[in-house]
């Protein structure tokens, strides 16, 4: 006999979370899909949470190895990525722990296995050796998330070959990788293996860096990593590649040829759709397996709903967890749904970068008549005293009202400082004015101060 809800969310990531949470807060029956045996989907299994955790451990070791105080301690160390993820697990555990409390604590039905469509409303789930659960929703909120891209020419099967997802279980740290793709993941996973001593080169289809970001901050990130010893090819695009037992060579159109102990692919990402039937629920995915939705993230299907990676834009976890929330109340509370649209950018390279708003560059082509505010983080005591004086903070103002347009930020904690400018530019009509960071008393010393010093430097350019 199928088991009946209210609502079934397929994916216990954050947007399947955030959907659950919400919908069973509001009184309605909720049971969750996930194909994992412990939920926190790929965020937390092999996404966000284990490299954002890997990245800070190899941020630990740089400082350890590069600062003269520790020297009295002993000499560098080698720690290898193995060893690294081990720490990485640690927390991978403890979000596992926090996040199946939500479930029991909200007596949401947890189903473990793999998904498909018997029609609009039905799931059948196969549990494993030939258990089968068949589920019947009122309403359906698809959360699968996503995956990396595989191309068919390149050998993932092989040792040497991985991608974002398999490389967290590298065994034996390589002296040389060829990262191919230069997106967020590809940058932040050069930053970590430099960061470990490996030589990188990391191989970027476009003229520069993350092309959507602020062209200052993509140069100073190119600067960063050329810094730590990365070789960035521009303008290349992957041909083919040879697996050795001992090697990879890696062949690029340009007819250069690249030799390394492990591959790294890092080239797109494609949504979790393929093997739930989704054409039998009168759903139709695009050419990289995502599902369209409207304002309020219904699907083709009015009662079918998705969120998250499995939508596309903007592909992140807090933004994840927010559509997530935006379908719960779209199914129990339809008056508080809301669509995502101002996302800060986060990104966890060494060091990382965090954007909200315009670009000098949009604001430019749209005619916009803005200025410049600028605090450089080697002014700041704060950061003398961290050492991590490398960085700036930038702030983008009308020149006539002083509306703040854009917040761009990069070096340590930029993913922190730059909510307290969200917070400013989140406020409506005046409230959102330059003059709250020249009018109001920051800590001292903190990273906050760098708002006071970019507001006073960017009103000192009016005339």
């Amino acid at each position: 006999m199928p088991a009946q809800y209210d609502v079934v969310v397929l994916g216990a990531g954050p947007a399947g979370e955030g959907a659950a949470m919400r919908a069973a807060k509001l009184g309605k029956n909720v049971a969750v899909v996930d194909d994992k045996r412990a939920v926190g989907g790929n965020c937390a299994h092999l996404g966000t949470i284990p490299s954002k955790a890997l990245r800070q451990n190899v941020r630990q070791i740089m400082k350890f190895n590069t600062n003269p105080m520790f020297r009295v301690i002993g000499e560098p160390k080698f720690v290898s990525f193995a060893e690294i993820m081990q720490n990485a697990k640690d927390v991978i555990q403890q979000q596992v722990a926090l996040r199946s409390s939500f479930y029991s604590r909200n007596r949401v039905a947890m189903f473990h296995g793999s998904a498909q469509f018997l029609d609009s409303h039905t799931v059948e789930v196969h549990t494993g050796d030939g258990v089968s659960e068949t589920l019947i929703g009122n309403e359906i909120v698809i959360a699968t998330g996503s995956r990396p891209y595989r191309p068919a020419n390149v050998d993932f099967n092989h040792p040497r070959v991985f991608d974002s997802d398999t490389i967290l279980n590298l065994k034996e740290t390589p002296k040389k990788i060829v990262i191919i793709g230069a997106g967020v993941i590809g940058c932040e996973y050069a930053s970590i293996f430099s960061g470990l001593g490996v030589r990188v080169e990391l191989i970027d289809g476009r003229d520069r860096l993350l092309t959507f970001l602020d062209h200052e901050i993509s140069a100073a990130l190119g600067y960063h990593l050329r810094e730590n010893g990365v070789l960035i090819r521009h303008s290349e695009q992957f041909d083919s590649m040879e697996c050795h037992q001992d090697h990879v060579v890696v062949n690029l159109k340009s007819g250069k040829r690249l030799k390394a102990d492990a591959l790294l692919w890092c080239n797109g990402r494609t949504g979790n759709t393929a093997e739930l039937n989704i054409d039998l629920a009168g759903l139709d995915a695009n050419g990289r397996g995502q599902l369209q939705v409207n304002e309020n993230y219904q699907t083709n299907v009015p009662h079918i709903y998705a969120a998250g990676d499995v939508v596309g834009w903007p592909s992140l976890a807090s933004a994840a967890y927010d559509q997530g929330r935006s379908v719960g109340s779209a199914i129990a509370l339809p008056e508080e749904t809301y669509f995502v649209r101002e996302v800060p950018t986060g990104i966890y390279t060494i060091p990382e970068i965090s954007c909200l708003g315009k670009t000098e560059q949009e604001l430019t082509k749209d005619q916009v008549p803005y200025e410049v505010g600028q605090a450089f983080f080697k002014t700041l005591a704060r950061a003398q005293i961290t050492g991590e004086t490398a960085g700036m903070l930038k702030i983008l103002f009308h020149r006539e009202t002083l509306e703040i347009l854009g917040i761009h930020c990069f070096g340590d904690q930029a993913s922190e400082i730059v909510h307290i400018g969200q917070a400013i530019m989140c406020q409506e009509g005046t409230a959102n004015s330059l003059e709250y960071f020249v009018n109001t008393t920051f800590n001292y010393p903190t990273m906050a101060e760098a708002y006071r010093v970019a507001a006073l430097n960017g009103l000192h350019r009016l005339f």
